[in-house]
């Protein structure tokens, strides 16, 4: 038997006519979408701030109570993160299960983590926001029956934790997060070795479902084929929320990291940034990221904008970056197509990853040296190592030595100089 969905009202306050309020609407929409929830009305309110006690207006309030009861809607879903009062005083007044957009997303969140690190650090936001909220989240538990979890679902942050008293929630966020320190140490140790190695690293960025695992899917068949190297792709939100690294080789043994990351959405929780700071500091020591633009979107600005916000929050916006128009095959744009720093592809039909590549080429191994070195005879494992190491363009004998013509990383020339003969 199908579950029965839940039906909800979804409630906004306009603030000001912001330009984007109209998509953050739709926007969660689709997050309530994706906790199988379906929306069978909406509230808007046009004001200059959000009511302190009730987050709309007494009018709005009364008008929200009707529709609840003529729609049979059983949650109502507001569009900004409520304070602990708001949630006591809104679930008083409606007699209703009442969530925000921050707690959506944790649901979410917890949903999809599948890694231990992943379910660690969604189970430190749920308890940081659960921490000032107590109270009113006990209250709405006892609402429902004493089931569900601190949003909608049992998520391993429901109810059990509900009972608890700040003090061992505390002690329980302080426990998660000493755990979490040892992976994050172990990653920092990965990246210590990669710097060492001098393999630049290349991270796909950019809203949630968008392509970018399908994107990096593409990339591995093409330059590293191993079945065991795919990454989950789903038609989902936050289909990606563990980070994933994969080794590409080009033919000329240029080879760079490439990072899949969890996908940003506009007001993405700062409880989620804060616990999920350590895996997206992957994008933050980048050397080049690739923000992947779901082109066949209406709205592909404000996914970039997003995007754009979140990696000035996280102090990368800084580093080089490319524009990669995905699902362009569902557009009526010329693919595949380079202009600048921006190419228009298909992850689907394999089209511009090429072009792609070619602008990752560009930027990062730019500093690439081209050389002719003759290595004398009795060094001969180092006319292998740069077989294997750079880009080999012609091998000839000369009486002194071999003769390679060569493009190779700087410190690999700096390292090996006292060992060849430069012409």
């Amino acid at each position: 038997m199908e579950q029965l969905q839940e039906k909800a009202i979804i409630v906004g306050v306009n603030r000001h006519n912001q330009p984007d309020f109209d998509y953050s609407m739709k926007e969660l929409r689709n997050l309530a979408a994706a906790c199988d929830i379906h929306v069978v009305g909406e509230l808007i309110q046009k004001a200059d701030r959000v009511n302190p006690s009730h987050y709309i207006g007494t009018g709005k309030l009364k008008e929200l109570s009707a529709l609840v009861e003529m729609l049979d809607a059983s949650v109502v879903i507001f569009n900004d993160e409520l304070s602990p009062s708001q949630i006591r005083n809104l679930e008083a007044d409606l007699q209703q299960k009442v969530i925000d957009r921050t707690i959506l997303i944790l649901d979410i969140f917890a949903e999809r983590a599948k890694t231990k690190e992943a379910q660690l650090q969604v189970e430190v936001a749920q308890l940081q926001y659960m921490l000032p909220r107590l109270v009113g989240l006990r209250e709405s538990l006892s609402r429902q029956g004493g089931g569900g979890g601190i949003g909608l679902r049992n998520r391993g942050a429901g109810e059990t934790k509900l009972e608890l008293d700040r003090r061992r929630i505390e002690e329980r966020i302080k426990a998660l997060q000493n755990e979490l320190e040892k992976l994050v140490s172990n990653r920092q140790t990965q990246r210590k070795r990669r710097r060492k190695n001098e393999v630049p690293v290349v991270c796909l960025v950019g809203y949630t479902n968008t392509g970018k695992s399908s994107l990096m899917n593409v990339m591995v068949e093409t330059y590293a084929p191993r079945a065991d190297k795919q990454v989950l792709v789903k038609d989902m939100l936050f289909a990606t929320l563990e980070t994933s690294v994969r080794h590409i080789e080009l033919p000329d043994h240029k080879s760079f990291l490439l990072t899949d990351t969890v996908g940003f959405v506009s007001q993405l929780p700062h409880h989620l940034i804060k616990a999920f700071r350590s895996t997206l500091e992957e994008v933050a020591e980048a050397d080049l990221l690739i923000h992947v633009v779901d082109y066949s979107n209406p709205e592909y600005q404000k996914l970039i904008s997003v995007t754009n916000d979140t990696l000035k929050e996280l102090g990368a916006d800084q580093i080089p970056t490319i524009f990669a128009y995905n699902k362009s095959d569902l557009t009526d744009h010329a693919y595949p197509e380079v202009h600048g720093d921006c190419v228009y592809l298909s992850a689907k039909q394999n089209r511009g990853v090429d072009e792609l590549v070619q602008l990752i080429r560009r930027h990062i191994f730019s500093d690439y040296m081209r050389c002719e070195i003759i290595i004398p005879f009795d060094k001969g494992q180092l006319v292998a190592y740069f077989n294997e190491h750079a880009h080999v363009q012609s091998t000839s004998y000369k009486p002194n030595g071999t003769l390679l013509k060569l493009e190779c990383k700087p410190a690999d020339f700096e390292k090996f100089r006292k060992d060849f003969i430069l012409l």
